[in-house]
C-alpha cells in the first residue's frame, strides 16, 4: 500500500524554475492572459521576472526591485502601465486577436 502525502507536505510549485526559454515564456503567458484574469497576469509577470532575475527586470522597466515585487505578487491588480513596462523590459508583447467562437 502507497503512504498518502498531504497536501501541506508537498514543495511549493514555482513556475519560474521552468520559464527557460523564450517559447517557455511565451507559452506560458499566452495561457495565462487566455484566462482573462488580472491577477494571474501580474502573478505569471512575477514568475518570469524572477525567471530571469527581478533586479534586471527593475533596473530594464524604471520601476524600483521593491515595488515590483509588490506590483508583481499574486493578487495584485497592477496598473497597464505597469505592466506594460515590464513586458517591455521582459522583452515580450501582449497582442491582440479576434476571438474564435466554435463553430
Amino acid at each position: 500500500m502507497s503512504k498518502k502525502i498531504k497536501v501541506s507536505e508537498l514543495p511549493e510549485f514555482d513556475a519560474a524554475q521552468y520559464l527557460n526559454s523564450e517559447e517557455d515564456i511565451a507559452a506560458y503567458l499566452t495561457t495565462v492572459i487566455e484566462e482573462n484574469d488580472s491577477s494571474l497576469l501580474a502573478a505569471a509577470l512575477g514568475d518570469i521576472a524572477r525567471a530571469r532575475g527581478m533586479s534586471q527586470v527593475a533596473k530594464e522597466s524604471g520601476i524600483t526591485r521593491e515595488a515590483l515585487y509588490k506590483a508583481l505578487r499574486p493578487g495584485s491588480e497592477p496598473r497597464f502601465e505597469t505592466v506594460s513596462r515590464v513586458c517591455a523590459a521582459l522583452g515580450v508583447r501582449l497582442v491582440a486577436q479576434p476571438i474564435q467562437e466554435n463553430a
